[in-house]
């Protein structure tokens, strides 16, 4: 007896069915889970998602994202896809029925039919992150902030930050012993963005990035910020490449990734 995976599989391999892909877009709150990416000892988004997707459509489903969060990282725009055996599967009552499975802290938006070589990783042209921080004790802002404890000159930290548009390796803040191929990026936007009195958030953009990078950029020029570490050495250590010369991580709960984008 084969069941309905086993037939789709002899389907496919017999060239009877054509499979589409589709791609979802979700958001969610990564407090409770060790990542994006399905973990061997910890809940996580993907697992999540593919066990509601496979519940809905009554088969083994995988999905794959645009790239990986890390524990308590958050997402306001995630993008993943999955190929399915109907070309004309109903994308709104989907992304409703999706919904009604997920737990409160996942949210689907809308899920999309999209040509079969669009890749939810690979295509992607530009992934932002917003890492949020306050200056003053908020209990309202202190589960997706970070309160820094001391004065910072946020001029200079944009100042730094500016140097960032200027070089391609990021190996001084890609988390050590990683098995990337590269650590070349290309960085479009990094910037302090002012929001009140006491809350600031840093804007960085590019194609793609390094494991624990955001977070290791933002540390370091809070070291910039706090008068420890001059432009001249933040300069350095960007061209050093070496990890344990830049700050120190900050925490993933101030993380959020903001947008995936796919250009046209």
């Amino acid at each position: 007896m084969i069941n309905a995976a086993g037939e789709i599989f002899l389907a496919v391999f017999f060239g009877n069915i054509r499979m589409q892909r589709y791609f979802v877009y979700f958001s969610y709150d990564g407090t409770a889970y060790h990542g994006w990416q399905i973990q061997p000892n910890g809940n996580s988004v993907q697992e999540e998602l593919q066990h509601a997707l496979s519940a809905i459509l009554r088969r083994e489903m995988e999905v794959v994202g645009a790239g990986r969060t890390d524990a308590g990282v958050h997402a306001r725009q995630m993008a993943a896809h999955f190929d399915l055996d109907d070309e004309n599967a109903d994308c709104k009552q989907l992304a409703y029925r999706l919904n009604r499975i997920l737990p409160r802290d996942i949210s689907v938006d809308r899920v999309e039919k999209v040509d079969n070589d669009l890749h939810a990783r690979f295509s992607a042209t530009k992934r932002t992150y917003h890492y949020y921080v306050h200056t003053r004790k908020d209990p309202f802002l202190r589960q997706y902030s970070y309160q820094l404890h001391w004065d910072l000159d946020f001029q200079k930290m944009n100042e730094a930050a500016s140097h960032l548009l200027t070089v391609e390796d990021f190996g001084a803040f890609c988390k050590s012993h990683s098995d990337v191929k590269t650590t070349l990026c290309n960085v479009m936007e990094a910037r302090w963005v002012q929001d009140s009195d006491h809350s600031w958030h840093f804007v960085i953009a590019a194609n793609r990035f390094l494991r624990n990078m955001v977070r290791a950029v933002v540390g370091t020029l809070v070291e910039v910020g706090r008068g420890r570490m001059t432009i001249e050495e933040f300069d350095a250590v960007v061209a050093g490449k070496k990890r344990t010369e830049a700050g120190e991580s900050m925490p993933g709960n101030a993380l959020f990734l903001e947008k995936v984008e796919y250009g046209q």
